[in-house]
């Protein structure tokens, strides 16, 4: 049964609100890492690409100091992204707010999930004033109503949703180890080429069986793109893999949407992808609307480069998928495997970005991108990267669709936990939900 649930207004619960608005930070190419709120996303602060001088780190938090286990929440573009702080060195910049709720009422990690529940979310919004941009004023952001169960049940709320945090946060740090190491690999052979350098120096290729080691040469050759193995090619991109663009069916026609099973997606999707690899798509396709779209229906395994706002977003489709006019995808075959012309766009972003034009927004046309210079190895090394890297992306892909279900559960359990509905026993117990020993850190 869960305890009696007490309705306070924000500012009652809080031990301290720290608010850096109004004001901005000189930024420098190093330093104290910067947290903005485009980095605060999907419950948890991605690596910040920002940073501030040691030197101005303390005039600049002078508002307050944040401490391990505080609440960040953005306050415009977006409003209510949330997330914890892990006790890590870092500067919180302008549109981000810090909570710290007081201990003996409020803990920390149960004020995470209560600030993402969907009642706390449409009174954020309510509260907020603005069209194009909509943020919230800390004055109405202290009157936001938040539901409180005794301390002990949040810790027990808390606890089980972070394990299943914990799980997802998890799976997203193995996928980022097993995309390195594909990356790594790719590096040393199309890149470095460093089993040819090995076998030039009459020395094994590390980590190279015979059979694949035999695969590479023991020489270089001259060539437009300075010295390569010998008998590689170079070649336009746009002859080595088939590149096509998409489009956008009339949004007003409702028979190339209502209904829709196919897959479409345009670079918003991947706005928020945590991996390579596309899984779904927010909206979908009628067999008309597929047939308004000149490339159609892509099949899986097609490499999606987004060509605009922004450029550079890269991902495999995971099924059969329609795009927008905002990509360029590639359509591998056995001379560039798809996980090939992953990591060459990756190792190669900055040449394709320079190819882009535009003064509002930078785009890339196939027409610029079709000429980019491919090396490629012969077909067999080819397929032996393919089948060294292929198990990789698999168990990426795996820890995807695990994430995936595990944050459906999450979101599922959080509205019946924070009303009382389902208790924090009946939860573990029907879902088989592993809870963390000891109470979450706040």
């Amino acid at each position: 049964m869960a305890g009696e649930r007490r309705n306070l207004p924000l500012e009652d619960c809080m031990a301290a609100i720290i608010d850096y608005r109004g004001k901005t930070p000189e930024k420098t190419p190093f330093g104290v890492p910067l947290v903005t709120a485009k980095v605060i996303k999907n419950g948890r602060i991605q690596r910040p690409d920002e940073f501030i001088a040691e030197s101005d780190f303390d005039a600049w938090m002078r508002r307050g100091m944040p401490k391990r286990g505080d609440i960040v929440m953005t306050t415009e573009a977006p409003l209510g992204e949330v997330a914890q702080l892990d006790g890590a060195r870092v500067a919180l910049a302008q549109r981000v707010i810090t909570l710290r709720g007081k201990a003996e009422l409020l803990d920390n990690t149960f004020l995470k999930f209560l600030l993402q529940s969907s009642e706390v979310q449409e009174e954020l919004r309510s509260r907020g004033t603005g069209t194009t941009v909509v943020g919230i004023r800390q004055s109405e952001l202290r009157k936001v109503n938040l539901t409180l169960p005794p301390l002990a049940e949040q810790k027990a709320i808390a606890a089980v949703l972070g394990a299943l945090d914990d799980k997802i946060e998890l799976n997203r740090r193995m996928n980022a180890t097993l995309e390195a190491m594909a990356r790594a690999l790719f590096q040393s052979w199309f890149v470095d080429s460093d089993p040819v350098r090995a076998k030039l120096d009459g020395r094994l290729p590390v980590g190279l069986d015979s059979a694949t080691a035999a695969l590479f040469p023991a020489a270089f050759k001259d060539s437009q793109a300075g010295h390569i193995p010998k008998d590689w090619t170079i070649e336009p991109v746009g002859e080595v893999v088939d590149c096509v663009g998409g489009g956008t069916p009339s949004t007003a026609e409702s028979k190339y949407w209502e209904g829709g099973t196919h897959h479409w997606t345009t670079p918003k999707d991947f706005s928020s992808l945590q991996a390579p690899i596309l899984l779904s798509t927010d909206r979908k396709l009628t067999d008309a609307g597929v047939a308004k779209i000149s490339s159609g229906l892509l099949p899986a395994g097609t490499l999606l480069l987004s060509s605009r706002a922004p450029v550079g977003y890269l991902a495999i489709a995971s099924m059969p998928v329609s795009i927008n006019q905002g990509f360029i995808a590639m359509k591998c075959n056995e001379r560039a495997s798809n996980f090939f012309m992953l990591n060459w766009c990756q190792a190669n972003m900055t040449e394709i970005e320079s190819r882009a034009t535009g003064t509002t927004f930078a785009e890339i046309s196939k027409q610029n991108f079709r000429p980019i210079p491919v090396v490629l190895p012969p077909k067999a090394l080819m397929a032996a990267f393919t089948a060294r890297v292929a198990p990789l992306y698999a168990q990426v892909t795996a820890n995807l669709h695990q994430s995936r279900a595990l944050a459906t559960l999450r979101d599922a359990l959080l509205p019946k936990l924070l009303s009382g509905e389902l208790s924090v026993t009946g939860a573990t117990r029907k879902q088989g939900v592993k809870v963390r020993a000891g109470a979450p850190k706040s």
